[in-house]
């Protein structure tokens, strides 16, 4: 015969009532087998925790010290099980989440991050910015549970959900002619003369293959005079003359005097931002992540 938690809660409740009949109907039970079960721990124990006579029952000087030890480790069960309860309900946890350097500016991530957060405030939200390449790596690898990045074709174990179309607008010095005239809106095909500052491959945004993708529907293949790996570097070399640039509408919030943001008129000029994760990942807390930021 070994010690079970039935035997620690018995005994709490009796030593809570120092009285059988009390804690008996207390557990929901007879008193005879309440007193059986006590006698069976004591025996196990090899010592007296309870002092019974037929006025009283008291605790001895060892059943004092039993019951501290006992609630200890009843409510440590019952933490345990509480706290498996809520990890399987997505309540507590750790969430890695990564998202690319526009990301943030875009209105919806803001709202779903406060109300993941005030949603689920026992769960530690970990915000990792990375671009598009590296975070199909680390979702690939497990280092991160969510990424929001840019469009584009996504290995077999990773599952996509659209959040937002960002639109993309060609950034331009302000004095240029197409950036001065009166309509708000230019087509592709007016870029076809100009010299282009590119995302490159490296930086893996997504934007550089849709950049070409665009220009060859438009009938032509842009003239690349400079490559950068961030955007508000890119609009800083628009701004020094370098050449045109094409980036997400969301970037309008990076002010750089002597650069003119217009809008493209082209079905394909936008770049759109989803929730990724993989396919095979179960948890909770990335179904609730990806719940709050759809309805964002």
């Amino acid at each position: 015969m070994s010690i079970e938690l039935r035997h620690l809660r018995y005994f709490i409740a009796v030593a809570d009532e120092l009285h059988f009949s009390r804690a008996a109907e207390r557990l929901g039970m007879s008193q005879p087998p309440l007193s059986q079960q006590i006698r069976d721990l004591e025996t196990m124990l090899g010592l007296r925790l309870l002092r019974r006579t037929n006025r009283r029952v008291e605790l001895t000087d060892a059943g004092r010290v039993y019951l501290d030890a006992a609630r200890d480790i009843v409510t440590r069960v019952d933490d345990a099980a509480d706290m498996a309860r809520r990890a399987e309900r997505g309540e507590i946890g750790e969430l890695h989440v990564a998202f690319t350097r526009s990301t943030p500016l875009i209105e919806k991530f803001p709202q779903a991050i406060r109300a993941f957060r005030d949603a689920y405030p026992a769960v530690r939200l970990v915000l990792v910015e990375r671009n598009t390449l590296q975070q199909v790596e680390c979702l690939l690898d497990d280092r991160q549970q969510i990424g929001l990045l840019r469009g584009g074709k996504l290995p077999a174990p990773l599952v996509s959900h659209k959040l937002v179309d960002d639109p993309l607008v060609a950034v331009l010095r302000a004095d240029h002619p197409l950036a001065k005239r009166k309509r708000r809106k230019l087509r592709m095909e007016e870029l076809a003369d100009e010299r282009f500052v590119v995302f490159s491959r490296a930086a893996g945004t997504g934007v550089h293959d849709q950049l070409l993708t665009m220009c060859r529907n438009a009938g032509f293949a842009p003239r690349i005079a400079q490559e950068a790996g961030e955007s508000s570097t890119m609009i800083g070399l628009v701004a020094a003359g370098m050449g045109v640039a094409v980036l997400p509408d969301s970037l309008r919030h990076v002010r750089v005097d002597g650069v003119a943001y217009v809008a493209i008129d082209s079905p394909d000029a936008a770049s759109a931002i989803h929730v990724t994760h993989r396919r095979d990942d179960t948890s909770p807390l990335v179904r609730a992540f990806t719940t709050l930021m759809l309805k964002a």
